[in-house]
C-alpha cells in the first residue's frame, strides 16, 4: 500500500527539486562559520537572513543596491524605520521585497524562504536571522542554494574584512569588496598608528551604554561589538572586564564602583520617541545632543558623573551590524584623543564613503559628542 505524502510535503519536495535543478556549483568558498560552500557562477536572487545586512550589501552593489534582493527578514523595516524610509524615497520598489519573517528567528517562514527561489542566502552568525543549526540552512543547502554566514556584529575588527571579501566573491563583486576593504583598512590602520605611542594609563576607561534608556536592564558591550570599537579608538572598555559575551546585562553597582571617566551611549530612537538616544535620517544634531544629555540623568546612572559631564559621546546603534562602523571608530578616536586626531574629519569620511560606495549619502545625524 502506497501512502500519499501530504500536500505541504509534496510542495516542499517539488520546490527543493526545482531549486536544485537551477544551480550548478562554480567555486568553493569558506564562510565565517568555517563552512565550505559551493557558490553558483551567476547569482541573480539574494536572500538576506537579516534585513540590515543590506547595509553591507549596499557597499558592494553601488547605485542599484536592491536589484538582486529576492527577500529579507523584517528587521530593517521594523527596527530601523528611519533608514528604511529614506531608502524608500530613493527606491520605492523596496516595499515590494518579500519578507521572510519579522524581527526574530522564530518568526521566519521556511515555506516562504523556499518559494523565493534564491541563488544565494546570506545569514549572520548571530542576531535576528536563521542560526547555524536552523533547519532552513539544511533545506536550502539540499536545494542547491549557497548559504554563507558572515559577521559584523560579534567580532567586527576580526570578521568585517573576511566577511566583505566572502560576500564580494559570492556576489561577483570582488573588485568592489577590495576597494572598500582598502578604505576600511586605511581608516583602521591610521587610528592604530596614531595611538600606538599612547600608554594604557592615558587611555580613558569608557562605559558603553548600549541601547541606552530603551530597555530596563543596563546593557553594555563586552569582548566584541561596540567594545572592540571603543578599544580601537583608544579607550579601555569597562564591559570587557564584566562580560565575556559581545553584549550583555550588567549590575549598575559594578559599573559605578569602577568609576569610568568617559561615557558612550548607542541608540536609534526617532524624533518623536520619548526615550533613548536619537539618531538616524530624520534626527537633527540638536535633538541627538539633547537625548544624550537625558540619558545621563537616568536613575541607574545617578552615581556616574561621566554620564553627565563633558566626557560623553553617542553613536547610532545600527553601526553594530555594519562595516560602516569604521567611521564611528574614527569619530570616537577623535573624541577620546583630540590631539592625535585634530586634522581628522569624520564627517568628511562619512561623505566620502557614501559618495564612493553607496547609492546616496543619508541625511540626519549618526554620532555626537559633548565636546
Amino acid at each position: 500500500m502506497i501512502i500519499p505524502l501530504p500536500r505541504s510535503a509534496r510542495l516542499g519536495l517539488s520546490l527543493l527539486a526545482l531549486l536544485a535543478s537551477q544551480h550548478a556549483a562554480a567555486v568553493v568558498v569558506k564562510d565565517i562559520a568555517g563552512r565550505s560552500v559551493n557558490v553558483p557562477d551567476k547569482v541573480e536572487r539574494v536572500l538576506l537572513g537579516e534585513g540590515r545586512l543590506f547595509y553591507a550589501l549596499s557597499l558592494l552593489e553601488g547605485k542599484q543596491p536592491l536589484a538582486r534582493i529576492a527577500g529579507w527578514q523584517g528587521d530593517f523595516r521594523m527596527l530601523d524605520p528611519q533608514g528604511y524610509a529614506e531608502y524608500r524615497q530613493h527606491f520605492p520598489e523596496i516595499d515590494k521585497i518579500p519578507l521572510i519573517g519579522k524581527t526574530s528567528e522564530a518568526s521566519i517562514s521556511p515555506e516562504k524562504v523556499l518559494t523565493l527561489r534564491p541563488d544565494l542566502a546570506i545569514f549572520s552568525t548571530s542576531g535576528h536571522g536563521p542560526s547555524l543549526d536552523n533547519p532552513i540552512v539544511q533545506q536550502l543547502t539540499q536545494a542547491g542554494v549557497a548559504v554563507i554566514f558572515v559577521d559584523f556584529r560579534d567580532k567586527p575588527l576580526e570578521h568585517t574584512v573576511p566577511s566583505l571579501r566572502l560576500m564580494g566573491k559570492a556576489l561577483g563583486r570582488s573588485q568592489q569588496a577590495e576597494s572598500f576593504i582598502r578604505f576600511y583598512e586605511d581608516k583602521r590602520n591610521t587610528i592604530q598608528r596614531r595611538l600606538a605611542a599612547v600608554p594604557a594609563a592615558q587611555r580613558p576607561l569608557v562605559f558603553a551604554d548600549v541601547r541606552a534608556g530603551t530597555i530596563e536592564a543596563l546593557t553594555t558591550a563586552g569582548k566584541g561589538s561596540f567594545g572592540e570599537l571603543v578599544e580601537l579608538a583608544g579607550g579601555r572598555n569597562l564591559g570587557s572586564a564584566l562580560l565575556d559575551a559581545p553584549l550583555g546585562q550588567v549590575n549598575p553597582e559594578h559599573v559605578l564602583v569602577q568609576k569610568p571617566t568617559h561615557y558612550f551611549a548607542s541608540g536609534a530612537a526617532g524624533p518623536g520617541d520619548k526615550t533613548g538616544v536619537k539618531f538616524g535620517a530624520a534626527v537633527s544634531r540638536a535633538d541627538a545632543l539633547a537625548s544624550l544629555a537625558a540619558m545621563g540623568q537616568r536613575e541607574q546612572l545617578k552615581g556616574l558623573p561621566a554620564a553627565r559631564g563633558g566626557n560623553t559621546f553617542a553613536g547610532w546603534h545600527m553601526f553594530y551590524i555594519m562595516p560602516q562602523h569604521i567611521i564611528l571608530a574614527e569619530a570616537m578616536a577623535k573624541w577620546l584623543h583630540p590631539a592625535q586626531f585634530k586634522d581628522v574629519d569624520p564627517a568628511r569620511s562619512w561623505q566620502d564613503m557614501h559618495q564612493r560606495f553607496a547609492a546616496f549619502t543619508p541625511a540626519g545625524t549618526y554620532w555626537v559628542g559633548s565636546r
